[in-house]
């Protein structure tokens, strides 16, 4: 019997610390990563080389490679010195590198996957240049993606600056899918990117799988201030087109009010809250448990038990 073809859309920590769990079970894994970032090493590496950005690339391999530990530590090793260097991410240049000299990032991953042992596939979502833009609540229009995340204003919606076609290998993946994950992460800057094409829509449409968003347990300022887990879902809904989030997943477990409160003062973040009747409202179905894993103060998933509920989810169907 073949494995359960998963396909992850999403960016950023979220999406990675969502990968370090899956890979541990027998699922054909396909990340589908945004690509709009462009911030600091990858930033400048965009602007110089005129190529889509590769830190989340770099994170979502790290964490489905089956290599050594040093391995990854030397991917995300970043420089410190006084020349051109400083601040770039050595799997940043590797990325950029293998993109030259494959012609595009999809080779370029494809290429660096076999030599990292990767559980899963990983694609760009787009091999153009990807401007993500915002209009603001208040109607100001913010381009590019680190400059709507420091803004701190609330997010309306959020399109791309120019035309971006979907990377045809990401569009017959997800026709051919058992399961269409949104990961956790930044709802409107790594989740909802992906969601932005007409053709991603269209083959989301086509596809049998079910939709499954598993959400954030604290909100982040300006993108998700105040929003409920029944917030995140319309948000999503509302790119999703005529299919909408069939499953949630959802943290059930106590955060101490120490921990709130740090994050409140130092983030401006506040915890989710699960307003399990609105969502039963909406017919969506709910996975929840409790998925916290504080370590040194900072909140987390257990990946091992949501990659458990995901994968136990998928062999009941």
């Amino acid at each position: 019997m073949r494995n359960k073809k998963v396909v992850v859309l999403g960016g950023g920590t979220g999406m990675s610390t969502l990968l370090k769990g899956l890979k541990l079970f027998p699922l054909d894994i396909t990340a589908v990563v945004s690509v709009s970032d462009d911030g600091k090493s990858t930033g400048r590496l965009r602007a110089e080389f005129n190529t889509i950005a590769v830190g989340d690339i770099r994170r979502v391999i790290t964490s489905l490679s089956e290599t050594e530990p040093l391995i990854e530590k030397l991917m995300n090793y970043r420089f410190q010195t006084t020349s051109d260097l400083n601040g770039h991410a050595v799997g940043n240049l590797v990325l950029t590198a293998l993109a030259n000299i494959t012609g595009n990032m999809s080779d370029g991953i494809e290429s660096l996957s076999k030599v990292f042992n990767l559980k899963g596939k990983v694609l760009p979502l787009t091999e153009d240049n990807a401007t993500l833009s915002a209009i603001m609540e208040d109607g100001s229009e913010i381009i590019g993606e680190h400059n709507i995340t420091e803004s701190n204003k609330s997010i309306k919606k959020v399109f791309y600056k120019d035309d971006v076609k979907t990377n045809p290998l990401v569009l017959k993946e997800v026709e051919n899918a058992d399961l269409i994950l949104l990961s956790m992460g930044s709802l409107y800057t790594s989740v909802i990117p992906n969601l932005l094409n007409a053709d991603m829509r269209r083959a989301i449409r086509k596809s049998d799988a079910k939709i499954m968003y598993v959400c954030n347990m604290m909100t982040q300022p300006g993108e998700t201030d105040n929003y409920t887990v029944s917030d995140h879902i319309k948000a999503l809904n509302n790119y999703l087109g005529k299919r909408k989030v069939d499953v949630v997943v959802v943290n059930d477990g106590k955060i101490s009010d120490s921990i709130i409160e740090k994050y409140k003062v130092a983030e401006q973040k506040d915890k989710v809250e699960f307003d399990k009747e609105k969502i039963k409202k909406m017919k969506v179905q709910i996975i929840h448990n409790n998925y916290v894993d504080i370590s040194e103060g900072v909140i987390r998933h257990q990946v091992d038990k949501l990659a458990l509920d995901i994968y136990s989810y998928l062999f009941k169907q």
